[in-house]
């Protein structure tokens, strides 16, 4: 088993490791004889790692910007929800006001009719003989 320190920690980028990798047979970590075929084994194992943290580096990198994407989307639906609540509640302050303005139009237009009434009386009882 090889020691040395470890790849990976949590919260760490991804970036480092490769660097630590590509590093392992410098420090006398790895076979420094190539095997027969020019590429020895753990050589291979190394870069189909290092593909392998770049494609798990790319899908964190998506993910968060789809958890920022989402983020963002979360909080225009709640600015959303809350013009909902403020323009619901205007429109209620309109509705009373709009019920009051009619109940007051009304009440001035019987007000006018027999205010009518009575000059036409009052016109009408001068006019008679």
């Amino acid at each position: 088993m090889l020691a040395g320190p470890p790849l990976f920690m949590p919260g760490q980028s991804l970036k480092g490791v490769r660097s630590v990798m590509t590093d392992r047979s410098t420090n006398g970590l790895a076979n420094p004889e190539p095997a027969p075929s020019g590429v020895s084994d753990i050589e291979l194992a190394t870069r189909r790692l290092a593909a392998a943290l770049d494609a798990l580096e790319s899908a964190v990198e998506r993910r968060r910007e789809f958890d920022r994407a989402d983020d963002e989307l979360g909080a225009r639906i709640q600015a959303l929800g809350a013009d909902r609540s403020r323009l619901a509640n205007e429109l209620d302050g309109t509705l009373v006001r709009s019920r009051a303005l009619e109940r007051t139009n009304r009440e001035i237009a019987e007000r006018l009719d027999v205010a009518i009434d009575t000059i036409r009386s009052v016109i009408d009882s001068g006019e008679a003989p």
